[in-house]
């Protein structure tokens, strides 16, 4: 439908105020009732983003010879980046909008890879578990790649049925760091060794896992190879605005050396304004999202980091103590942020919509179907009432209430 501009421009105040107005039904995330969608880790760090990200508001990435400032925030966030994930030398990256973006580009680069330096032509395809993210899907579907899903091994990828899968014409495969629906980190070593045998490009998708897993490892975790340090990962997606807590949309993409990151690079000479490089999706890129990430890995710091994770980590073993407590059982063994649990007796989505009754905007797995929480350090202080709520919802659903709130999506 169409609205018409208004003839005469508003007062700010007005606007503000409207604005004000229309959020009066978005969930209160500041208050802890969102575990899905943002990351809350604090008035500080809300503070430092924005004012950050105002900072360089009007400025482009695109052009770095015009705002080298920036050129070197990205470097310094890639740099950054690329030491937590255990890079070697000659590793290079990008910063992209998102994990979409992130995975995109790699799948873009693994497939000009395969065409242009192993001859490869025809109907090309990736292998992946039936349990990494969507993303993929909709870049192989830009790119006519076929997606070859394969069966789960305790809700893990399965390497040998993944091997299986593999032909000549596979051009990548896949584990995540950690899976989004259940948070469970893939068995990479094992893809490492598969890759490094049949001489494929495994991309590791930590978009969830990439900011959060190296500093769990730190605080006594015992999180297993997930990164470059395994040999056999070709490429890695790593969101900033998920566990970096920077401002969104931010991410990075990696790879194992610059011979590999050159076939995501788009260059066309062929037109009446000179040459037009980009190193992603994007062309213009929002400084501000460059900037706010710069500012929020230097304001955190190892410690800050390590700080908040550890947080995070405690809002989870509560909240799983909690719901095993009251009869649910826990997916696998969650190591980082990401926890799903299912009821023997009550239907988790049934339950999901008793608690957006009570303000709560979480999410849901469907195989099994089961509640779903992406947990922010803010939880830590708010365990106690999602446990109180969660029996009253479970009460409620086996009462006989319906779903109410609708399974909330998750996109990237």
């Amino acid at each position: 439908m169409t609205q018409p501009l208004p003839a005469q421009g508003q007062p700010w105040d007005a606007v503000r105020a409207r604005m004000t107005d229309m959020a009066g039904g978005d969930v209160k995330w500041r208050d802890g009732k969102a575990a899905v969608y943002v990351f809350n880790a604090g008035e500080d760090l809300d503070r430092v983003q924005k004012e950050a990200y105002a900072l360089f508001a009007s400025e482009n990435g695109l052009g770095p010879a015009a705002f080298p400032s920036l050129a070197r925030m990205e470097q310094e966030v890639l740099g950054f980046g690329l030491g937590l994930l255990h890079a070697p030398e000659g590793a290079a990256g990008a910063m992209t909008s998102g994990g979409t973006d992130s995975i995109l580009m790699a799948v873009k680069a693994a497939r000009d890879f395969a065409r242009k330096e192993r001859g490869l032509t025809g109907q090309l395809n990736i292998v992946l578990p039936r349990s990494a993210h969507p993303a993929f899907d909709k870049a192989c579907l830009v790119m006519e790649i076929e997606i070859r899903r394969t069966p789960l091994k305790a809700f893990l990828a399965d390497p040998e049925a993944m091997e299986a899968a593999v032909d000549e014409a596979t051009i990548m495969i896949v584990g995540s760091a950690p899976c989004f629906p259940f948070g469970l980190i893939d068995p990479i070593e094992a893809l490492g060794a598969l890759a490094e045998r049949r001489g494929l490009w495994l991309h590791v998708d930590a978009c969830v896992g990439g900011y959060i897993a190296p500093f769990v490892r730190m605080n006594g975790g015992d999180v297993p190879p997930f990164d470059f340090e395994v040999p056999g990962v070709s490429s890695m997606s790593a969101d900033l605005h998920k566990y970096g807590y920077c401002a969104k949309g931010a991410s990075t993409v990696f790879f194992r050396s610059e011979a590999l990151r050159k076939h995501m690079i788009f260059t066309v000479s062929d037109w009446p304004a000179g040459k037009m490089t980009t190193p992603t999706l994007a062309g213009t890129r929002p400084g501000g999202a460059i900037a706010a990430a710069w500012a929020v890995m230097n304001y955190l710091g190892v410690e800050g980091y390590r700080q908040r994770h550890g947080m995070v980590t405690r809002a989870r073993e509560q909240i799983e103590a909690g719901v095993r407590e009251r009869g649910f059982q826990v997916i696998g063994a969650p190591q980082l942020g990401i926890t799903a649990f299912t009821h023997p007796d009550v239907d988790g989505l049934a339950i999901l919509g008793q608690l957006y009754q009570r303000g709560w905007v979480t999410s849901a797995v469907t195989e099994p179907r089961g509640l779903h929480l992406m947990l922010s350090p803010v939880h830590l202080s708010v365990a106690d009432q999602y446990l109180a709520d969660l029996d009253w919802a479970t009460e409620a659903a086996r009462s006989g209430g319906g779903t109410g709130g609708a399974a909330v999506g998750y996109g990237r």
